[in-house]
């Protein structure tokens, strides 16, 4: 006999079942998908994906699935449906030929003149939504959307019968069915009409947010009887040909494997500053003001790689191939001949080309086309112009770990808001998770600037912690001795010590280190 537990566990699970929606990110963060077999609300303010996220669930459902599906309109006309959703890759007639995809079309006529007199009936509607599934087997079911019929009507106990009547006919026949609806504000009610939520089994809400003149969109499920979900809004966007994407930072997770395997920065002198060079998987960060060579390091980096016949990829937010190509070309680094090669790939465009979010789907299907060994990013701080802050901080979580999972090395650039230096917001976010982080700063001594390079984090290994000076010349960057008889370098606080008072001050501070 199983022990009571046991037994709950197995009820739990009965009661648990649930359909894949095979939306990405929406299955992780629902736990499983859509409640089997039950009502769920859709709500949301105009522009938030609505229809697409309806129409979504069904596409998949049809090409992953083997489910067949059934589309209930209220407002556009199936036309238009089917033309707007071509352009997400998703040929709607070619399905209902092949008996997979039924319309039911209850979108009102522009002429029509609609009058409520007596009890509102929905009783002729649902008889053939019942004949449409029935018909052709389906098992998912999207209404869309219910504010276009329920607004005809004076009464919210009318509207609460009739949606109560669609619900239950819907759990009846054994359908997973999508319903959306329309709210006025991001946050205030939940829907329309205010009895919506009450009557559905479960609510989503999807929002689309302008904040400091920028816009982010984003899914909430607020209730799922019965079952699990997880909590919280999720950011997404809308990717041309694909769909709805969620960025569910809850699918990361730190099982990533850390190796022990060294490689080299394209710098003797800073791989022996790094105690012989970066971790494999390691994130570097670096840290300079404009003019400091952070460019330049990163270039380095990559074509290290390339000269190993591995491949580099180099997302560039700041400047154009071009730029980058000649640039190289000074620095004595052929990178016209390493992409003719395929050895390295460089992608370029404007921050504001797009959101943070849908910036993080395309890095994400270039690295898992192009599979590089190392990554750079130039720069992150281009891009923290375009969002929130924490849109900002859930961007470079998502990206970090994406080049983790895929056991890469990932160096991102920071630019300071100051030429001495000063913290920047993309050092206050994610500093704590990189691995390293290099500084390069100016330092101005007797009235001459010079430049000044110190490893100032290096997780699970030794490093060099002296700052040393460096130069810019034909052949790179030419990293020096390090400082001697001044302090407060990387403050912008310089003071200048005799050198007798520098042996002093080492005698002091001698064993610190250890």
């Amino acid at each position: 006999m199983k022990s009571k537990p046991e037994e709950l566990k197995i009820l739990r699970k009965k009661s648990m079942l649930k359909l894949k929606t095979y939306i990405p990110g929406f299955d992780s963060i629902s736990e499983g998908g859509l409640p089997r077999g039950r009502t769920t609300l859709l709500s949301g303010t105009a522009g938030c994906g609505k229809t697409v996220i309806a129409c979504q669930f069904l596409a998949e459902g049809i090409e992953q699935g083997g489910d067949n599906v059934v589309f209930i309109t209220f407002e556009e006309p199936p036309q238009d449906i089917r033309d707007n959703m071509l352009g997400l890759g998703w040929d709607i007639a070619k399905w209902e030929k092949e008996g997979r995809w039924a319309f039911v079309d209850a979108s009102a006529s522009p002429e029509e003149n609609v009058i409520e007199a007596g009890d509102y009936d929905l009783g002729a509607l649902m008889a053939r939504i019942e004949f449409a599934i029935n018909k052709i087997g389906a098992k998912r079911v999207a209404l869309d959307s219910l504010g276009a019929i329920f607004s005809q009507l004076s009464q919210n106990n009318v509207v609460r019968r009739e949606l109560f009547r669609i619900t239950s006919a819907l759990k009846k026949m054994k359908v997973t069915s999508l319903l959306t609806a329309e709210r006025v504000d991001e946050y205030g009610s939940i829907s329309r009409f205010g009895v919506e939520e009450f009557v559905t089994d479960n609510v989503i809400v999807v929002r689309n947010v302008l904040t400091d003149e920028k816009r982010r969109r984003t899914i909430e499920i607020l209730k799922f009887r019965g079952t699990t979900h997880q909590k919280g809004e999720w950011p997404f966007t809308i990717v041309p040909g694909k769909g709805m994407y969620i960025i569910a930072l809850s699918e990361m997770q730190l099982k990533h494997i850390s190796s022990k395997v060294r490689i080299s920065s394209g710098n003797d002198v800073l791989d022996k500053m790094t105690n012989g060079g970066y971790f494999r998987d390691s994130i570097i960060l670096l840290s300079g003001a404009t003019g400091t060579g952070k460019t330049l390091t990163a270039t380095t980096f990559l074509a290290e790689t390339c000269r190993r016949g591995e491949r580099a990829l180099m997302f560039a937010f700041e400047e154009s191939n071009s730029q980058l190509t000649r640039n190289a070309a000074g620095w004595g680094i052929d990178f016209e001949n390493y992409e003719k090669q395929g050895f390295l790939k460089i992608v370029c465009a404007y921050p504001e080309t797009m959101g943070l979010e849908d910036h993080l789907h395309h890095m994400k299907m270039v690295i898992e086309e192009f599979k590089p060994s190392r990554i750079a990013v130039d720069s992150l701080t281009a891009l923290e112009r375009i969002s929130t802050v924490r849109s900002y901080r859930e961007f470079v979580i998502g990206l970090t770990s994406l080049i983790k999972e895929n056991q890469m090395a990932g160096l991102f650039t920071a630019t300071t808001p100051t030429l001495m230096g000063g913290s920047s917001v993309t050092e206050e976010h994610i500093s704590t998770i990189t691995d390293s982080i290099i500084l390069l700063r100016y330092v101005e001594m007797f009235g001459e600037m010079k430049r000044g390079i110190t490893v100032l984090k290096m997780r699970g290994s030794l490093h060099d912690k002296v700052i040393r000076q460096y130069t810019i010349n034909h052949e790179g960057l030419q990293i020096g001795s390090a400082f001697r008889n001044v302090s407060g370098i990387l403050s912008g606080n310089i003071k200048h010590f005799t050198p007798h008072e520098t042996d002093r001050l080492q005698d002091m501070f001698k064993g610190d280190e250890s």
